[in-house]
């Protein structure tokens, strides 16, 4: 049987922490004769010290296979750490043979190596967590191409840190896309929770260069824009680029899904918009604005549907969450975490605050991506 067992921390040094974590998870989940996989997040205030975590929690756990992530904040069941010196740590009791640990993949024609693309022919893995480099230029070609040959649905994160970006693939790694596959076996639902609203309907991109939106609907973008966003943020271009976004629209969603991209910049000039996307003539955008009420609602809803679908209590769990959510969002640390532990009890639980979070084969913005073994 799949069980999990979990532990957090802060400490000021990294052998105090590491202790703490070790201590916590009790040498590990027990052994059932299958194989051991473990998850660990740092806040960045520790991740120069993330090698010398890692090989304190090998040897004290016994537990080989590890994955994780650095992150600005980090999180476990029901509280988050931030600017400050934290990790969390999950060890997972895994039906043997049942997952693949594969190290960084930097480019898209790379692809994984010969030995993990021999386990994905024999294993047929549905379902990956996956963590990404936010300066690759290739992270969002490197989660489709993974989704299309190794595993046809990924959960994740993208690094953020305010130092080192690294990422933990059996070894300490970064620059790429790395994580753990899993087989059929390892039994899992996910849930995905938006924090933006649509401030109006979708546009159609008429004309456009590279990122900049030029024209839509046959309009100056920047006229549309002003309609949409009211009168009030209009005359503040700076204040709106700071609080809209631009989303598109996931084609064939029937929940009406939609990935959100920063503007990166407004020309008042040539009523032009620069968003975090290349677009082409043709693609359909809207404006949203974040607003933490919707964004709790939506949390909390899919929480209740993800609950719905589970046949028991989840084992364990990785909660994937934006930078700009937690206390950015909230006001206050912990509510992500409150709202899942008061709908789903206390459970394993661990996760990150990234650059970008990844579900299917996209990679989305301002959301919460949630992972439960069942």
């Amino acid at each position: 049987m799949t069980s999990f067992t979990f532990s957090h921390a802060e400490a000021d040094d990294w052998a105090g922490l590491a202790k703490s974590l070790a201590d916590g998870l009790k040498a590990g989940a027990g052994n059932g004769g299958g194989d051991r996989l473990g998850f660990i997040y740092v806040t960045d205030m520790m991740a120069d010290e993330l090698g010398s975590i890692l090989t304190y929690l090998r040897q004290t756990t016994g537990v080989e296979n590890w994955v994780g992530s650095v992150g600005i904040g980090i999180c476990a069941s029901g509280v988050e750490y931030f600017d400050r010196p934290a990790a969390a740590a999950m060890i997972g009791d895994l039906p043997k043979d049942s997952f693949c640990v594969f190290p960084a993949v930097t480019d898209p024609d790379q692809g994984i190596s010969s030995s993990v693309r021999t386990w994905v022919e024999e294993a047929s893995p549905p379902f990956a967590i996956v963590h990404g480099d936010p300066t690759n230029e290739f992270t969002a070609n490197l989660i489709e191409s993974l989704s299309l040959t190794a595993a046809d649905f990924l959960v994740g994160g993208l690094s953020s840190s305010r130092g080192a970006l690294s990422q933990v693939a059996g070894e300490i790694t970064q620059g790429g896309l790395s994580g753990v596959l899993f087989a059929p076996g390892v039994e899992v639902a996910t849930g995905l929770s938006q924090g933006c609203v649509p401030v109006g309907g979708s546009h159609v991109v008429s004309d456009c260069l590279d990122n900049v939106i030029i024209g839509l609907d046959g309009k100056k973008a920047l006229d549309v824009f002003k309609d949409e966003v009211g009168e009030l943020l209009a005359r503040d271009l700076n204040k709106a680029a700071g609080y809209i976004h631009a989303a598109f629209p996931v084609e064939g969603s029937d929940i009406g899904d939609y990935v959100v991209r920063n503007l990166m910049s407004i020309d008042p000039v040539r009523g032009w918009l620069a968003v975090g996307e290349e677009v082409k003539a043709g693609d359909r955008v809207m404006f949203v604005r974040r607003d933490p009420k919707s964004a709790e609602e939506d949390l909390g809803s899919m929480i209740g549907n993800l609950k719905k679908r589970l046949p028991s209590s989840p084992r364990g769990g990785v909660y994937f969450s934006c930078v700009a959510r937690g206390p950015n969002m909230f006001g206050e640390e912990g509510r992500e975490m409150a709202l899942i532990r008061d709908q789903m009890g206390d459970f394993p639980l661990v996760g990150f605050y990234g650059n970008g979070e990844i579900s299917s084969n996209r990679l989305y913005g301002y959301t919460g991506v949630l992972a439960l073994f069942l």
